[in-house]
C-alpha cells in the first residue's frame, strides 16, 4: 500500500472496483504524502482533508453497492480558480483570500457527481496571469524536478501536485498556455480543449473569450478519463457548445499514427529564443512519430509575429472588464477605514491586486479607452481572425501541427524576467487560444539539467480524441511520461 501513488488512473479504478484497497485508504495515502512532501513543493493553497475523507467514505459505500462510476473514489486536486462550495477559492489573490464560494463550478460539480474525491485547491499565478506561479499571493510553488525552479503557470500548482505524486490528476485552465506550459515544465501530459468544450461556469474569469478548463496528468490515458467527466454542454455557460461528447478513453487507439500528416511550421523552429536542447528533444520526438508511420509536412504560419502583441491587447482588455467586479464592496478584500467611496475602490484594488494583475488591468483599460479602442482593441480582433484563418488554411493539408510547448525549460525561481521576456515565453501557446483550437503537451525528454521538455500538438476544432490518441500511442512506444522526479519517489 506504500506505492499507490505510482498507479495509473486505470489501475486505481480497477483496484477500487475489485476492492484491492478502499478510497479511504487511497485518500489517506495522498493526504500523508501532502503533509510530508508539500512542505517542499508548496503546491496546495488549501488541503480539504476532512471533506476528502467524507467523500472517500461515500465513494466506498457506492463501490460496495456495485454501482459506482469508473472514477469513483479516485482523488484529484482542483486549480484554485474553480469555485468550490464551502471551500476557500482565491484565484491566487489577496483580494479573494477570504472568499468562500457559495456554489460549485460545473467542472467541480461534475467531478463530485462522478465520485472523485477532492484533496484540495492548488496554487496558481494570481487570476491566472503569469507563466511561473510566482505571482500568487501565497508564494511560489517549486518544480518537483528542481525545487529552485518554477513549475510554470498559471496552472503551476496543478502541474507540481501531479508531478510530485501529491494527486493522481488535477484540473487546470488555459488562457494562453496555462495548462500546456506547466505540463511541459513538469514532464506531464496536459490538454487544452477546444473553446466551449468544457464549461467555464464557476471558473473565475481572466479573459472570457480565451479561458478554457482541461485535465493535467501523467499520461494521455489519464487525461482521457478526466475529460470523459468534465467535457460537455452546460446551459449555465453561454459559450458552452452543445455538441456530442466523445468517449475519450474508448477512442485512445482510434487514430492511426500511420499516415498521419504532422505540420511543421518553419517559423516556429526559427524563433530566436528557442533553446537548442528544447529544439533537439522536440525534433527527436517528431522523428519517433515518423518511425511510427507519420509524415512530417513543412507548413507556413505567416501570422506568427502577431501572436504576442494580439494576445496582450485582447486578454488584458477582457481582464480589465472582468476584474472590475472586485471593488471592495460586494465580496473579497476591503481596505481598512476608507475616507469615501473612491478611496474604498482605489485602496481595495491597489492593496488587493498584485503587480502583474494591476499591469494587465492598466494595459487593458488603456486599450479599451475612448480614442484607443479602434486603434488597438478592434484592430487586435481583426488580426485574431487572420490568425485563425492561418491555422484553418494549414489544416487543409495536415492533420495536426507540431511545435514546442515552450521555447525553454523551467526558469529559476526569482529569475526576475521582465514582463516582455515572460510574455515572449508564451509564443508557441497563445495562438491556440486566440483561434479557440485544442492542443496537448506531451513529455518528450530532458535537457542537460534534467529539466523536462514538452512537445505540443495542435489539432483542428473538436479533435481532442485525435490528440489524446496520438499522444497515447506515442506513450506506448516511449517512457518519458513514466519518469519521476526524486521528490515524487519519497515515501510518506
Amino acid at each position: 500500500m506504500t506505492d499507490l501513488h505510482r498507479l495509473t488512473i486505470r489501475e486505481l479504478s480497477e483496484g477500487l472496483q475489485q476492492a484491492q484497497f478502499s478510497s479511504r485508504e487511497l485518500t489517506e495515502h495522498y493526504l500523508k504524502r501532502i503533509a510530508k512532501i508539500d512542505t517542499k513543493v508548496k503546491s496546495y493553497v488549501t488541503v480539504t482533508a476532512e471533506q476528502a475523507l467524507a467523500e472517500a467514505d461515500a465513494a466506498d459505500a457506492v463501490l460496495k453497492a456495485g454501482n459506482a462510476s469508473v472514477l469513483a473514489g479516485i482523488p484529484l486536486a482542483h486549480k484554485d480558480i474553480f469555485c468550490t462550495k464551502g471551500i476557500k477559492t482565491t484565484a491566487g489573490s489577496k483580494i479573494l483570500d477570504n472568499f468562500i464560494s457559495p456554489y460549485d463550478a460545473t467542472v467541480v460539480a461534475k467531478a463530485k457527481a462522478a465520485g472523485l474525491v477532492t484533496l484540495g485547491k492548488v496554487n496558481m499565478d494570481e487570476f491566472a496571469m503569469g507563466s511561473t506561479s510566482e505571482s500568487s499571493y501565497f508564494g511560489a510553488t517549486g518544480n518537483p524536478w528542481a525545487l529552485d525552479h518554477v513549475p510554470g503557470g498559471s496552472s503551476g500548482g496543478s502541474a507540481a501536485a501531479v508531478a510530485a505524486d501529491l494527486a493522481p490528476i488535477a484540473t487546470g485552465t488555459d488562457t494562453g498556455g496555462s495548462i500546456r506550459q506547466p505540463a511541459s515544465f513538469c514532464g506531464l501530459t496536459g490538454l487544452k480543449p477546444t473553446y466551449g468544450r468544457v464549461s467555464r461556469f464557476g471558473m473565475i474569469a481572466y479573459a472570457s473569450s480565451l479561458d478554457q478548463g482541461g485535465p493535467m496528468a501523467r499520461s494521455a490515458e489519464d487525461c482521457a478519463y478526466l475529460m470523459n467527466v468534465i467535457a460537455g454542454h452546460d446551459a449555465k455557460d453561454s459559450t458552452s457548445i452543445n455538441k456530442e461528447v466523445d468517449d475519450y478513453v474508448a477512442n485512445l487507439n482510434a487514430t492511426s499514427v500511420k499516415g498521419l500528416r504532422i505540420g511543421i511550421p518553419k517559423q516556429y523552429f526559427n524563433v530566436s529564443g528557442l533553446d537548442a536542447e528544447v529544439k533537439a528533444r522536440v525534433e527527436e520526438s517528431l522523428k519517433k512519430l515518423e518511425e511510427m508511420g507519420a509524415s512530417l509536412v513543412e507548413i507556413d504560419l505567416n501570422m506568427t509575429e502577431a501572436y504576442v502583441p494580439t494576445y496582450y491587447l485582447i486578454a488584458p482588455a477582457e481582464a480589465s472588464s472582468n476584474l472590475s467586479r472586485f471593488d471592495g464592496v460586494r465580496y473579497g478584500y476591503r481596505c481598512e477605514n476608507p475616507v469615501d467611496l473612491m478611496d474604498l475602490y482605489k485602496r481595495s484594488r491597489s492593496e488587493g491586486f498584485g503587480a502583474e494583475v494591476q499591469r494587465r488591468i492598466l494595459i487593458g483599460t488603456y486599450a479599451l479607452s475612448a480614442g484607443y479602442y479602434d486603434a488597438y482593441y478592434v484592430k487586435a480582433q481583426k488580426v485574431r481572425r487572420l490568425i485563425q484563418q492561418d491555422f484553418l488554411k494549414a489544416f487543409e493539408n495536415v492533420d495536426v501541427i507540431a511545435a514546442p510547448s515552450a521555447p525553454t525549460t523551467a526558469y529559476k525561481i526569482g529569475a526576475n524576467l521582465s514582463p516582455t521576456e515572460m510574455y515572449l515565453g508564451d509564443i508557441y501557446t497563445l495562438a491556440v487560444n486566440l483561434a479557440g483550437l485544442p492542443a496537448i503537451n506531451a513529455p518528450v525528454g530532458f535537457d542537460q539539467e534534467s529539466l523536462p521538455v514538452g512537445l505540443q500538438l495542435i489539432g483542428n476544432y473538436w479533435s481532442e480524441s485525435q490528440l489524446l490518441s496520438i499522444v497515447h500511442q506515442y506513450q506506448q512506444n516511449t517512457d518519458w511520461h513514466t519518469k519521476r522526479a526524486s521528490v515524487a519517489e519519497e515515501t510518506a
